[in-house]
């Protein structure tokens, strides 16, 4: 039997080019080569199209966004660098991860344009602009402004559904990443309002033949499910929508970790690993 490739297409941000990063995007692409990995997927966070979007660690670095705007054309230089550098020893996807701020379908389209990647993550990070993963204070004003945490589960999946219609990613980052402060989401994501609206989004995945993260990141902290939930990976799975590792690195120590882990998981559920390759749809005219 074929031993499955290793792979991951969320994830490689570096603190060359993402301020709560750590290490050079090339340290990266080594430490995927030296663990085994034959093609890698980069996808660096698109950078705001304005001041009033900066995060709180950008403001105090005295960051702009015109300045992240020249670093990301940096990032996309570099990585033709590597990609060039390393041809012989890994494929490298070009990619981004999406916004979800106002305005936010145009500018990606734009950045699309300008830099053809090889394809695009499709996060939401922002309810009503709020950046509800950044910390646990931030997320409960939101839940306080919204009126409830089930609240913010609701809009958290409609702008998801918005997000994947219009911006059609190849892969869909951290689908319920909007548990990440919540310590029972296990059962929010079954009741049934938040389930109506999980359902909805998948149908359209599956629709539009797009794939989604099973991203790694929460086991990083010492948590015990990655996103997808197993209640969200398990509708994934009847529905025959691929699900592909991401390990959401931040740093070359975290580069590929867990992702033997997660190919073993995938493959004992009866999940295809046989990957796609990443691919760059057209973005829907708004």
């Amino acid at each position: 039997m074929k031993t499955p490739s290793l792979i991951s297409l969320h994830g490689g941000h570096s603190g060359q080019f993402c301020n709560h990063a750590e290490d050079t995007l090339e340290e990266m692409i080594r430490a995927y080569i030296d663990r085994g990995f034959k093609s890698v997927g980069i996808s660096e966070h698109m950078p705001p199209f304005g001041d009033e979007f900066l995060y709180p660690d950008e403001i105090e670095a005295g960051l702009t966004a015109k300045g992240l705007q020249k670093r990301f054309a940096l990032y996309f230089e570099e990585l033709e660098r590597l990609k060039e550098k390393y041809r012989k020893e890994i494929i490298i996807y070009k990619g981004f991860e999406t916004e979800t701020r106002t305005g936010y379908q145009d500018q990606v389209k734009t950045l699309v344009n300008r830099y053809r990647p090889d394809y695009i993550v499709g996060s939401v990070h922002h309810v009503n602009d709020g950046c509800f993963d950044y910390s646990q204070e931030v997320y409960d004003r939101i839940c306080k402004d919204l009126g409830s945490v089930d609240a913010v589960y609701l809009a958290y999946f409609d702008a998801q559904f918005e997000m994947i219609r219009t911006i059609r990613p190849f892969v869909v980052g951290h689908f319920d990443l909007i548990r990440i402060f919540d310590p029972a989401f296990m059962s929010r994501l079954e009741t049934p309002g938040i389930l109506a609206k999980i359902k909805r989004n998948l149908s359209l995945v599956k629709d539009l033949g797009l794939a989604l993260d099973y991203n790694l990141r929460p086991l990083s902290r010492g948590e015990d499910a990655p996103y997808l939930a197993p209640v969200i990976l398990d509708m994934a799975r009847e529905m025959k929508i691929p699900v592909i590792p991401g390990d959401d690195s931040h740093s070359s120590v975290q580069a590929g970790k867990f992702v033997d882990r997660a190919v073993r998981t995938l493959e004992e559920m009866g999940f295809s690993t046989d990957w796609p390759v990443p691919r760059c749809l057209p973005v829907a005219d708004i």
